[in-house]
């Protein structure tokens, strides 16, 4: 046996004279580990290239590099990554110091991603800490006085911003009454008095009012809407680029169907790509996570509420659609208020088209997502146990396209049915709308009542509810049409009507013609403008029981019970996010310089002739067939008969005889 042993190395020879030995496979597998990575690769590119061996042996290099990148394969990035960082903080400063004021855009948007890094990054390293530091806040008594003094804080200084700042405007109170009033109809309206949340309502309500004052009265955050406003009116303005060579420049630019449905194309398309990208469900799911622990709400419900300042009332359900089966009652009441309380952000763009101020309807549509869950929770408060109190199970789905390109395309094409179904709407509501005019107008003739139309009963009929936002009395007519429109046919021919008003008033238009108002102030313009951001119309309803029944059809039962509350909860949202417009807006911008406009030669009516010529006419008088008397800050002005004979040719007056 011992000469066997011997000999075993012997038989390994053996290969060469093509002898097989068994032992040898045995032997290879033990070799085989100690061969080196790069030799094993070495071999098998070149087996594979059918390569003799000289040519794999000047391959060795090239596998060799090959090797060494996927050992160091993060290291090779991180350094491109550095290098990438360098070249843009180099173009970045190159930009803000060449123009600011031209680089504004790119400050922002850097500004935003390094906050969103800085956070992921805090996050990570201190979250737990900070979970661990936050602890012996969970301690009943403690959180219990934490909150009564925080409630005692916020409520005086209600009271004295509202001593304080109505002082000089008193007609703010109304608007503040109109609140009160409406939280008061809704809670009388209540399905479980006695089981409101009070902390879900007065969060609610808050958030909405604070974020109000930041938008509207403090300077940077109206700067800064403002700005935003601008960007998304040029944004849009790249619709023209694409409707022009599919209709051309005439149809394009002064066709209603040709001008803003193209619109809702390419909004639906920018929305589709960013939703593929992550960033809609990023941005729902901080807004979401923020109203969550504020309110008190659930997942379910604070996801899709929080989604609806982006998508359409059917687009949100589908952000939860694996959870409706099991949703309460009252959280499919919520979801149905964030629906009909704000627009999806593609009809957004269309609104902004007719002219509609941009930065009020943003701040409308933010401002309805904390007000929609507190006044649904009044409306309709929780009675049943939830299943979704906390965060684990839930999650927003990715989207299901393969990359951006059918990403975008696929938003296209979804948006083509949106447009269609808005021209459809617009078409039939205009044409049922004029029907029903005319025979309110032959039913009014057959006793003796003129120019009785819907608008008029509209104008009558809500005329107190929309005194109570806020709106001056010789408003209010106007106004109550456009809310009256809004609910019973659709927002769009309401802003349509609302863009009309305000063309005249920018376009110099006389505000008073024969008796009858052709405009409204800017401050009813705000207001308008906030209680008609909502899809709360009666045409909605068969949208979102035809969308949410899609998803669980067993539960159209129940979807069906709510609806209407939903509607009407939706409605209320617009009419407080109104009121708190109302409250909080002040004039802004500089007055015009009249002495200096009249002075100089002016061709066209614009708001500021209209605004001068009438503080020039409330200075003349007539003195028979004597040149006119000026009077005020008019008087011994040298060019104050020219600027008269001026107004005069744009404005007829009695002062101009």
């Amino acid at each position: 046996m011992e000469k066997a042993r011997g000999k075993k190395p012997v038989a390994a020879t053996t290969v060469e004279t093509g002898i097989e030995n068994p032992g040898l496979e045995l032997m290879e597998e033990v070799v085989k580990p100690e061969r080196s990575r790069t030799e094993t690769q070495g071999h098998s590119l070149g087996d594979g290239l059918g390569l003799p061996s000289r040519q794999r042996r000047n391959l060795q290099p090239f596998i060799k590099a090959r090797s060494f990148y996927k050992t160091h394969a993060s290291l090779f990035k991180k350094i491109l990554l550095g290098l990438l960082c360098l070249a843009y903080a180099a173009y970045f400063l190159a930009a803000c110091i060449l123009d600011f004021q031209r680089a504004l855009a790119l400050f922002v948007i850097t500004c935003l991603v390094i906050f969103v890094l800085f956070h992921q990054f805090l996050k990570k390293l201190f979250g737990k800490k900070l979970t661990r530091c936050l602890k012996p806040f969970e301690n009943s008594c403690l959180r219990l006085w934490i909150k009564w003094v925080f409630a005692g804080i916020s409520l005086v200084g209600l009271i004295l911003w509202l001593a304080l700042d109505t002082a000089q405007r008193p007609e703010q109170l109304i608007s503040f009454a109109g609140i009160c009033m409406f939280i008061l109809i809704l809670f009388a309206c209540s399905k479980h008095h006695s089981a409101v949340c009070w902390r879900t309502v007065f969060w609610g309500l808050g958030l909405q009012f604070v974020f109000g004052i930041l938008v509207i009265r403090t300077d940077p955050g109206f700067n800064a809407f403002q700005w935003l406003g601008k960007q998304i009116q040029i944004f849009l303005n790249y619709t023209v680029a694409g409707s022009s060579f599919v209709f051309g420049d005439m149809l394009a630019k002064d066709v209603f169907a040709f001008q803003a449905l193209p619109i809702i194309l390419f909004f639906g398309c920018v929305m589709s790509i960013l939703y593929y990208l992550g960033l809609v469900q990023w941005v729902v799911q901080k807004v979401a996570w923020f109203l969550q622990i504020t309110m008190g709400t659930t997942v379910t419900e604070t996801l899709a509420v929080a989604g609806n300042i982006f998508v359409g009332m059917t687009e949100a359900p589908l952000l939860i659609r694996p959870y409706l089966a099991d949703m309460t009652y009252s959280e499919i009441h919520a979801v149905m208020t964030g629906g009909f309380a704000t627009i999806s952000g593609t009809v957004l763009g269309a609104f902004i088209s007719f002219g509609i101020d941009a930065s009020s309807l943003i701040s409308a549509s933010v401002m309805a997502a904390p007000c929609a869950l507190a006044l649904s929770k009044l409306v309709y408060p929780e009675v049943e146990e939830s299943k979704f109190k906390s965060e684990e199970g839930v999650e927003l789905p990715p989207g299901k396209e393969k990359n951006v390109l059918e990403a975008a395309s696929n938003g296209a094409t979804d948006a083509i049915g949106l447009a269609a179904n808005v021209a459809a709407n617009l078409i039939a509501f205009l044409a049922v709308l004029a029907f029903i005019n005319a025979a309110l107008s032959w039913l009014g003739e057959l006793v003796d009542i003129q120019g009785l139309t819907f608008q008029v009963i509209c104008s009558y009929v809500l005329r107190p509810l929309v005194f109570m936002m806020g709106v001056e009395w010789a408003d209010c007519p106007m106004v109550a049409e456009m809310v009256g429109i809004k609910f019973f046919t659709n927002e769009f021919v309401a802003y349509q009507q609302l863009s009309q008003y305000k063309n005249k008033r920018l376009s110099g238009v006389e505000e008073w013609i024969e008796g009858k108002k052709q405009w409204i102030s800017i401050r009813a313009e705000i207001i308008t403008t906030f209680s008609l951001c909502g899809f709360a119309n009666l045409s909605s309803i068969g949208i979102t029981l035809g969308g949410m029944t899609s998803m669980v059809p067993h539960r159209k039962s129940d979807f069906s019970k709510v609806v209407v509350s939903a509607l009407l909860t939706g409605a209320c949202v617009s009419l407080i996010s109104a009121c708190v417009a109302g409250i909080l807006y002040v004039p802004r911008g500089v007055e015009p310089d009249c002495f200096s406009f009249l002075n100089t030669s002016f061709s066209n009516r614009t708001y500021e002739t209209y605004v001068c010529c009438k503080e020039l006419f409330q200075s003349t008088s007539l003195n028979g067939t004597n040149p006119p008397s000026f009077s005020g800050p008019w008087e011994d002005k040298e060019f104050s008969a020219i600027a008269l004979a001026n107004c005069c040719g744009f404005y007829t007056r009695q002062r101009c005889l």
